[in-house]
């Protein structure tokens, strides 16, 4: 049932972001004016408002920051997935993203715990997980 799952569609903003993890590498905006990391991709730093961005390589290294155990499916293409680690990870550089969790049991998930990332190929598309590092 995997194939039916939805993908992402890259934007003109965040296409470089999609590029770096079919690389296996974790890239996120910096802004050239205040040094701010930006993540969810964009055309403006959210700190200062600038359009000076560049992508940088990161470790894709971070903390877990908060998650849920989904023990029902969250949509029908997900039901071989449960239970489903849905987690907010926190960056070393202090963007958070959502993701999933894997290689870990659910209850050995913990706030604060160091994690890594995990480049996951599905139908053509790099997604980025994280695991216990």
């Amino acid at each position: 049932m995997e194939s039916s799952r939805p993908l992402p569609i890259p934007t003109p903003n965040s296409e470089p972001f999609w590029n770096g993890l079919a690389n296996h590498q974790v890239t996120l905006q910096q802004c050239d004016d205040c040094n701010a990391w930006v993540f969810y991709p964009r055309s403006h730093c959210n700190s200062c408002l600038s359009p000076n961005l560049t992508w940088k390589q990161v470790s894709g290294n971070g903390t877990l920051y908060s998650f849920t155990v989904a023990r029902r499916p969250t949509a029908p293409q997900f039901i071989d997935d449960i239970p489903q680690l849905i987690v907010v990870v926190e960056l070393s550089e202090g963007v958070r993203l959502n993701s999933v969790m894997v290689n870990i049991a659910p209850e050995a998930l913990v706030i604060g715990m160091a994690v890594k990332p995990v480049f996951h190929l599905r139908d053509g598309a790099t997604l980025l997980y994280f695991e216990p590092e």
